[in-house]
């Protein structure tokens, strides 16, 4: 294997418990928990109803199972449908840096070979830890989103090494997996661009589905291209351009890794990332003036923020729910009307509703360059509002609720949970996940923690 192969198959070997702080074990614990509710909330969407049914239709033993309905598919085919589920609010976690993406996008895969394998609770926080930091060495070197290629290009490789932990792959079989894994999963960009479609909210349930089967691959004793990242016409090539990663030591008393745990932002809103500080103007403006009475809305933000989510035409004019979701216009007319973002934002009665154009088409966005040269360390927004009786005043935000300088509290991930939980399990149920959740490293199996998951109401 090359040496970018191998240094992602050594971290991951080498990463034990003894390695781990509390506080890491902590923060990996409250992004579990997060990503749970995140697959409650999607779990009546259509994209998640599909992934279901063709789940259904395959079986394996060892197997795994699909939330809350419980039904038993192969290892591979729970992490699709799960991942689908997890996706679908776009509610999940995020990390933003060189390059960006949802590391809790690929749990479900550690999820369903935790389940397959028999891993305890230690071994499931271990090997989402393993995950999250190769996703974070890829995203710290290699802007992606700027190419053209799509996320889950950091999804597959991370899910197929950290699977690979639970399945006891050897260092050769984890970095052929890495290699399978990295070698045919290069997605374009065209998932997340103009008109969304459903896939948007799949795209990475594919990749993470990949990695899993990459690693599955590899300890049958399938062997992976032998310089996946290095070689001729590999990813440095072909995709990436050469880059070096910072990976170790790993013992994080020592200073070192892991710590890409506690860089990872959670949503407070069910919305795109960098919407979450303008959400945070949008709700202050109100406090100050109804929507009606606004003339103007002018937005100034990083180019990131600019060219994902106020760009394109498409986003005055939301047709599909993954364009309202990804249309800051749209998040900030709601808002101001509405006075909350809830799942409930983007049925198709709400982001089709005519009544809202034109507040949206009184909204402009544009780039501010010196807010594009701080991010990604700053997350700098600002709106200047003009009223129709001549007000005027500017609002500014930097760190959303639920970035790391500016976390949710363990009962703010908790009541996430149970509201997304409403009407998939019930309000008891979803109070025992959590406290099993909570202590996680004292389950014995992670078929324990699938359990709970389980709704006798939905398989009846």
């Amino acid at each position: 294997m090359d040496k970018t192969t191998e240094l992602l198959a050594r971290y991951v070997m080498s990463l034990g418990w003894q390695d781990l702080t509390w506080t890491t074990v902590h923060e990996t614990k409250r992004r579990i928990i997060d990503t749970f509710a995140c697959a409650l909330g999607g779990y009546k969407s259509e994209p998640a109803a599909i992934a279901r049914r063709l789940a259904a239709d395959a079986s394996a033993t060892p197997g795994a199972r699909v939330l809350v309905d419980g039904r038993q598919t192969t290892p591979e085919m729970a992490a699709f449908a799960n991942t689908v589920m997890v996706r679908y609010l776009d509610a999940n976690d995020s990390y933003n840096s060189v390059g960006s993406g949802h590391p809790s996008d690929m749990f479900s895969a550690i999820l369903a070979a935790g389940e397959a394998s028999g891993a305890s609770g230690r071994d499931l926080i271990l090997a989402t830890l393993a995950g999250y930091e190769l996703f974070a060495a890829l995203a710290d070197q290699v802007a992606i989103r700027e190419r053209g290629w799509d996320q889950g290009t950091f999804i597959a490789p991370a899910a197929a090494a950290a699977a690979g932990k639970l399945l006891g792959l050897s260092l050769e079989q984890t970095g052929d997996a890495i290699a399978i894994a990295v070698t045919a999963n290069v997605p374009t960009r065209q998932t997340r661009a103009g008109e969304l479609a459903m896939w948007k909210g799949v795209a990475t349930a594919h990749a993470a589905k990949a990695g899993l089967f990459a690693a599955q691959l590899a300890k049958g004793g399938m062997t992976g291209p032998t310089a996946a990242f290095e070689g001729h016409h590999g990813i440095w090539e072909q995709v990436t351009g050469p880059f070096a990663l910072e990976l170790g030591p790993v013992a994080s008393s020592g200073g070192g890794r892991p710590k890409a745990m506690e860089r990872v932002n959670l949503k407070f809103h069910p919305t795109e990332y960098h919407s979450q500080a303008p959400l945070a103007m949008a709700f202050a403006i109100r406090e100050k003036v109804e929507a009606p009475e606004i003339e103007a809305l002018n937005v100034q933000t990083y180019w990131v923020a600019y060219s994902e989510i106020g760009s394109e035409p498409a986003k005055w004019d939301p047709r599909t729910r993954e364009t309202a979701d990804h249309s800051l216009p749209y998040l900030l007319a709601v808002a101001l009307v509405d006075g909350r973002i809830s799942p409930a934002s983007f049925e198709p009665q709400r982001f089709l509703d005519p009544a809202l154009r034109p507040l949206m088409h009184r909204i402009k966005i544009s780039e501010n360059k010196e807010f594009t040269a701080r991010f990604p360390a700053e997350f700098m927004s600002e709106i200047e509002v003009i009223t129709k009786s001549g007000a005027h005043w500017v609002e500014r935000a930097t760190y959303p609720k639920g970035h790391v300088k500016n976390p949710m509290s363990d009962a703010d991930i908790e009541a996430k949970f149970r509201e997304f939980a409403t009407g998939v399990i019930q309000p008891a149920r979803a109070n025992a996940a959590l406290e099993v959740l909570w202590r996680l490293e004292d389950v014995k199996r992670v078929s324990e923690v699938v359990d709970l998951f389980g709704s006798e109401e939905v398989r009846k």
